[in-house]
């Protein structure tokens, strides 16, 4: 919560993030992939020539829907904070804010100030906004956790209900105590006091500097309160978002032709890739993440140019339509404050 605070100041970003530097990355990454892959690419392009366009559009609409599952989740949290802002405003945030998160340098950062400024002009006061952008984000992430967890376990055979109870145990236990921290954040004062000290320390600041500003954020947080049936559907909601898109990789196999995948392999390879995409290296994960979903596939039982047009197909639509939509929503929100202004 109080790293959104901080995140709006402005922070440089390291060497290997700036622009001259990703882009040399970038082609060097494809450049090597594009040389050991140059066969199974010309094998995809063939694939690619004649998909079954019924599937394409199938897989759009569920990539849609994913879309608007977070929309929905983080809306859910914002409603029960005592928040309402319509769903219109909601989907629009989350297609900008995912746009500046996947192709920017050090989006992660830029997405989170949009993010809160946008649940500020929307009458969240700054505690509700800070609240809501990060237990978003730890939703999100736990929910990928989980589904990851589970499909590991379902790989192995191992049948072994203990352990898959044990990660749904955890999972509860996690929640549960993220909601307690949201309904009693004064269990939070003292160890962020003693953080807070330790920046003002290294900022030779004095080690009460800030300390009055904090004590506001924490009274207003004191107000937020979530009732149960808001938080469960967020935690819903939280897992369709991952669900829906792996469902819009799936189709894309089956628009190449290659749908006798397992739904166990499917979801590790998928897992793999998003667990790729979280390591900020280049925007968007390209290259990265396009290896590791082909490479999972390929175990899952892909052959090398069906998973290549799987993945190119599946990231024509998640990363080069719904980020392009993006950024045009985020055009027309700029423009629409700047006149209004």
């Amino acid at each position: 919560m109080i790293s959104m605070a901080l995140s709006q100041q402005t922070v440089p970003a390291p060497w290997w993030r700036r622009g001259p530097a990703v882009a040399v990355l970038v082609v060097t990454v494809l450049g090597v992939e594009l040389v050991l892959g140059w066969s199974s690419l010309t094998g995809a392009l063939t694939q690619l020539r004649e998909p079954q366009w019924k599937w394409v559009a199938a897989a759009l609409v569920v990539e849609l829907i994913s879309m608007g599952s977070y929309a929905r989740m983080q809306r859910a949290l914002l409603h029960g904070a005592g928040t309402k802002v319509s769903m219109r405003k909601h989907v629009a945030t989350a297609y900008a804010a995912h746009s500046l998160s996947a192709t920017l340098p050090g989006g992660p950062v830029f997405s989170t100030t949009f993010n809160f400024q946008q649940l500020r002009r929307y009458g969240a006061s700054p505690a509700v906004a800070s609240w809501c952008v990060t237990l978003s984000g730890v939703l999100s992430t736990g929910a990928l956790v989980v589904i990851g967890a589970v499909g590991g376990l379902l790989a192995r055979n191992t049948g072994s209900w203990r352990s898959l109870a044990g990660y749904a145990v955890a999972a509860v236990v996690v929640a549960f105590g993220v909601r307690q921290l949201a309904e009693h954040p004064q269990a939070l004062d003292r160890p962020v006091r003693a953080v807070l000290s330790g920046v003002n320390r290294l900022r030779k600041r004095p080690p009460e500097h800030g300390h009055a500003r904090l004590i506001g954020f924490v009274e207003q947080l004191r107000e937020v309160r979530v009732h149960p049936a808001n938080f469960a559907v967020a935690v819903v909601l939280a897992l369709l978002n991952w669900l829906f898109d792996a469902l819009c990789l799936w189709l894309c196999c089956v628009a190449v032709g290659v749908g006798e995948i397992s739904p166990v392999s499917l979801v590790i390879a998928y897992c793999a890739g998003m667990a790729a995409a979280s390591v900020p290296i280049v925007p968007g994960g390209l290259g990265v993440v396009d290896a590791a979903l082909v490479l999972g596939l390929v175990a899952g039982g892909l052959g090398g140019a069906h998973a290549v047009a799987a993945v190119v197909l599946y990231r024509l639509i998640s990363f080069g339509f719904i980020i392009g939509l993006g950024w045009l929503v985020w055009l027309g929100l700029r423009y629409k404050y700047r006149v209004s202004a």
